[in-house]
Parts: C-alpha cells; structure tokens; sequence
C-alpha cells in the first residue's frame, strides 16, 4: 500500500522520527511507514528495508543481548539501521501504547508474523495474544493503514485454511480483530519466496521455524463505526394537509439516502437502469421523476386495490397537521402540494430534520388526536397508490393538451423521463408504453434474513391490447433480463409471480382492468430492486445496500454490468447467538419487538426464532423464549459488541414493552 504523509495547509502533520508520522505538523514524508511487532532475527525486517519508500520500525520483546543470540539477528539489525530504519528492543506488542519511543506515532502497516505465546501454549492463550495485540496496534494505525497477521495453515480459523480446523480449536483470528473494530480485508498466502532472507524463528521459544510454508497472510483494515439510531422529524404534503411525524427509529438511516437519484451509482439504480433499459427495447418507457411523500392515508391503498396486510404496516402517529384553508381551489391545493415537495427535494434532510412542531407555519394547526388519527396514516407499504393518482393528473392533462392543441411535453404535473421505442409490436397496432414510478417503500415484517423493512420498489403500468397476452410478452422479457441471476417466474391467477431461490418473492406482473374494455388490459409490473440487486451483483447480504462504508459504493463507480460480482470488503464475518426470555403481559405485541430488536442491534440482528412459551395458569403472563442470530458484513461485530447489542435490548424491552426479563 503507498499513501503520502504530506498533509494540505492548516492540517499539519511532523513526522515521526522513528518512521510514523505525528498528527499535528508539518511532513514532508513520501514513504510508507511499517511497524513489525515479535521479531526474532530481524530477518523479515531487514527484507523489507531494503524496499523503495519503506521506513521500518521493528520491535521484538526480547532484551538486546538475548536478540542478537539469533542467528544472523546482528547482520539484520545493521541492515534495517542502514537504510534508515529503526530498531526497538523490550516492547510489549500487547502495550504499543506504553513503548516512549512509538507514542504519538502513527504507521501504515503493522505487521505481525506467526504470533505465539511462546513454549507449549493452547488455542485459547493465542486468542488472547491475538486480541491484546489488535486492541494495541490500533492505537498506531493510520486512518487508512492495514493490520498484517501471518498465521500457520489452520490456525486462523478462516474458510481459507485448507484444511479448516474445527471453530473451538482455532484462534479465529476475525473475531479477535473484529474486538479492535477491524475487519478481514484478504486472506492470500504468505509469500516466503518473496523475501529472500527471511528465516523464520521462535517456534516453542526456540531458534526454530514455524511451517510456513502454506501459511496465510491476513490483512485487516479499520471498520466504520456504529452510529445510534436518530430521531428523524419528517413534514411533507398527503393529500393537501401538511403534517409533522417522526420516522420510525429502525427506520431513520433508511431515508432520504438519494439512490435512485439520477447520476447515482448505487447498485440499486444501476439495476433499475438494466431493466428499463431492457423493457424499452419492446416497449415506450417513461419514468415520472416527481416526488411523492412517503406517508399515505390508510384509505389510499384501499382505494387503489393495493393487497396490504396490515399488520404489515408502519402506522404513524401525526406529531402536527395544518388544514388547508376551505377556500383554497382543488387547483390551489394541488400547486401547493407540488411546491411543498420540491421544497421537500431540494432542502433535502436540513428541511425534514425538523427540531420540532415550530417549523411548521402556525395558520390553521390543529392538534391531533392520536386516538382518532392513529389509524389513519401509515408509511407507504407500495407505490401503487401514488401511481393511480400520477396516472390520473397525466391522463386529465392529456385529455386537457388535446382539447387545446398543447403540447403533452409541457406537462409539469407529472414531469417524466424515459425512452422511446418505435415500430411495431408482436403484431399489434402501434406500441403500448409503460409509465414508471420508483422509491423506498415500507413493511412491518418480522426479522429474517431476506426480510427487507424497507426497500426501493420500481412499479410499472401500460395498457395494452388484449390479443397480445402482455402479461406473457412481459413475464418472458422480465425473464430474458433476470433468468441468467437464479430468477424464476410461476404463472398465477391473474398474473406472475417472479421469485429468486432464498430470497422468496422479488417481483409480480398482474392485470388490473377495472373497466367493462375487454379490448385491452392494464397490466403492473412490480419490482423489488434491492433483492435483485443482491441477486445480479452476488451481495452476500441485503444490508450492505444501506452501508455508509465507502469501499462499498466504490466498486460500483465504473457502472459494472449485472452478474459482476461484488468483492465483499468483510471478509468471513462471525456468527454470534444469544437467547432473550422474559414475561409479558396478556397481550403480545411481536412486530414492536422486532422493531426493539433491530433498533437495539444496530441491523445486526438477521435471525430471530421463537424457542419455546409458556402461559402461566393463575397469572394472566406469558412467557417467551426467543434465539438471535448477530451478523454482519457490513461492521466489524465482536462478540463483546454483540453482548452489549443484547443488553441494550434488554433494556429496551424492559422501558418500552414493559416486559419482566427472566
């Protein structure tokens, strides 16, 4: 890795004079800076000084006249003092922090080679060693510097250990290091061959070597820290009424995060461009770019025939709501509700994380009554909905340009973007278009591996002659583009259903003809475009979508074509499981608790199984009995991390759901 020290005006840096660099002056350094902890004879330290733009500090537990009994240990030590480095003896690389000589520096690499406790040391001592060395080294680590662990075959505990020992007997070095919030970058072989001199020593204590010869380099970089869940006041425009009401907080990293904004690499979008790309070679494609608000009144989905359970629903309490003046024109109310939106768009999260009711104007508020108001608000669970409402304005401006001669183009109610297809279609008469709508949409699901509480549906609608079968001539372009990524379509009453093995349900075609014309058909597509981005770019995990870690977008910045696949910048993450019981009341409300759950964890949480209940039969309590399964490849998760995750839930059980832990 090379990086440059030199820092720009006003975030000086000096230079370290043992070959790190202070955060705090001015540098001039170039070179890579290399700290190597437990040495022996020097002899990889020497292999590495005598490398370009390398500064190596080597350091080595030993006093100074115990070292040079190594073989070749004085030879090596001149080596490193010749080319500028430096040598250290009696340094704990359990306690970098207290060596006089290393404080305030930082480093690039740290490297540790076939680490051992010394003599005749079991697995579990060695995993200490290993724990204590990272939660050391990472006080010298530069922001973007790399942890370097070179362990003998089988001793990491790594699918890349071949033969990989059983868990328990290895030294599972991911879970040491994930102790100092770092995470496995790459695990590659150690390249011996590579430097010449090196020999290596100190195996049981003695002038011996360790078997290196199929051992495992394991490189390891700092992880993103977990940020708390945020209170997040959002004020938008359903249905004329302006209104204030918080996200929920399991929620709140989820929105406003502008993937599917245009210029947006995100996988998310590169997919959504793939499929209408795909569709616009049989069919007119046009896509609204207006914003709509992410709350819907209950009676909205209801209306448009939207299949909504509502237990499935994230139902809101409104914090505030300001009528619209009666004296308001239907038209009025529909420019303001446009104005308030684009408002809503351009002010972005500084106009929605509002610290309160006073941003909004105090004409016409009226208090609410949650009793009353709710169950009359829920965040969108579909597009569906909205898209009725879309089609409705477009067709009256339509109808509206053509009674006028004006031209359709100039349509600002629903302002489009798309592609044109032209020519016949499968011999039917002119060629039907598909309007489109996408955005984050909401479920109340229980926690599961790919159950997704939010994410980016991309709906479509045409109209199309009835002689065409379009729900066939569409299932079959829908499988063209998605078969080669393990998508499969089943024919269904009505309609599709495209499914994904694992990932269940990704998508549905269905007709909706709610007129007496059987001439022609309406016919829906709807798309989960975050499963099938797990699905066409091989995401091992559906969250990563959602992660703020730059190594992720960054992949994505040359717009790769579906079916590369994604390098995961985690590598091997562990899985940890702890049991939750406790007594609840007569009445049970489980989708809180798997909101509690998500909220407490982080995300991390992917598994939840009820184990066992039991009623209490002269007490009105039962009790539950729940397993969670902690993991993720988006944050280093140690098990010290993933206890506290479960205390915290503990707690939240106990203030919010008033439930007894046993």
């Amino acid at each position: 890795m090379k990086r440059s020290n030199v820092q720009p005006p006003g975030n000086s840096a000096s230079v370290c004079p043992i070959g790190g660099f202070f955060p705090g002056g001015p540098s001039m350094s170039l070179s890579r800076s290399i700290l190597l902890v437990g040495e022996g004879n020097f002899s990889f330290s020497a292999s590495l000084s005598s490398e370009a733009e390398t500064r190596v500090t080597a350091t080595c537990p030993q006093r100074q006249e115990d070292a040079l009994r190594h073989d070749g240990a004085a030879e090596n030590i001149d080596m490193i003092r010749d080319s500028g480095g430096l040598v250290l003896f009696e340094v704990d690389c359990t306690k970098l922090g207290q060596c006089a000589s290393l404080r305030g520096c930082l480093f690039d690499r740290v490297v540790f080679n076939f680490p051992h406790c010394g003599r005749k040391s079991g697995v579990k001592k060695n995993r200490e060693l290993l724990k204590n060395f990272f939660l050391s080294c990472v006080q010298l680590l530069s922001e973007d510097g790399e942890v370097h662990v070179s362990l003998c075959n089988g001793q990491g505990g790594t699918p890349a250990d071949q033969p990989k020992r059983e868990w328990h007997n290895s030294w599972q070095v991911a879970a040491m290091a994930a102790e100092a919030h770092l995470i496995l970058k790459d695990v590659r072989p150690f390249e011996k061959e590579k430097y010449q001199s090196y020999k290596c020593t100190g195996y049981r204590s003695q002038d011996k070597g360790f078997h290196v010869e199929n051992g495992l380099l394991h490189v390891f970089t700092r992880s993103l820290q977990y940020s708390p869940a945020e209170i997040l006041k959002v004020e938008e425009v359903v249905e004329g009424d302006q209104v204030l009401y918080n996200i929920p907080a399991e929620l709140s990293d989820c929105v406003f995060r502008g993937f599917l904004c245009s210029g947006s690499v995100h996988p998310v979008r590169l997919v959504q461009d793939f499929l209408l790309k795909g569709l616009a070679e049989k069919w007119s494609v046009s896509m609204t770019t207006q914003t709509v608000p992410f709350l819907l009144k209950a009676k909205q989905p209801q209306a448009s025939g939207c299949d909504i359970d509502a237990a499935d629903c994230y139902w809101i309490y409104l914090l505030q709501k300001e009528v619209v003046s009666e004296n308001h024109t239907s038209t009025d109310k529909e420019r303001d509700t446009q104005e308030t939106l684009a408002q809503l768009t351009l002010d972005k999260v500084d106009r929605v994380r509002s610290k309160g009711a006073e941003s909004l104007r105090s004409a016409g508020l009226i208090d609410i009554d949650h009793e009353g108001e709710s169950c009359l608000y829920m965040l969108r669970p579909s597009l569906l909905s909205q898209m009725e409402e879309l089609l409705t304005k477009r067709e009256a401006f339509v109808n509206n340009a053509a009674r006028h001669g004006v031209d359709e183009r100039n349509n600002e109610s629903v302002k489009l973007e798309g592609h044109k297809k032209e020519g016949p279609l499968g011999g039917c008469n002119g060629v039907p278009s598909l309007f489109g709508i996408s955005g984050l949409v909401f479920k109340n699901v229980p926690v599961n591996l790919w159950n997704l509480p939010a994410f980016h549906e991309l709906l479509l609608r045409g109209v199309f002659p009835s002689a065409c079968e379009p729900i066939r001539l569409i299932g079959q372009r829908l499988e063209t583009l998605l078969a080669p990524y393990g998508v499969s379509l089943v024919t269904e009453q009505g309609g599709l259903r495209i499914t994904a093995l694992q990932k269940g349900l990704v998508g549905k075609v269905f007709a909706n003809n709610a007129s007496d014309n059987i001439s022609s058909v309406s016919v829906t597509v709807s798309l989960n475009l975050d499963l099938l981005s797990v699905l066409l770019f091989s995401l091992p995990d559906w969250r990563l979508l959602w992660s703020h870690d730059p190594r992720f977008l960054r992949q994505f910045e040359l717009r790769p074509s579906p079916g590369d696949p994604f390098q995961p910048f985690s590598l091997f993450p562990e899985h940890f499981s702890f049991d939750i019981s406790f007594w609840t009341g007569p009445t049970w409300a489980e989708r809180k608790f798997h909101a509690a759950i998500r909220e407490a964890s982080h995300g991390t949480v992917e598994q939840v199984k009820l184990m066992d209940t039991f009623s209490h039969p002269d007490l009105s309590q039962t009790s539950y009995c729940y397993r969670l399964i902690y993991h993720s490849n988006t944050h280093a998760l140690s098990h010290t991390q993933a206890l506290q995750f479960h205390k915290d839930l503990e707690t939240f059980l106990t203030s919010r759901l008033q439930v007894t832990i046993r």
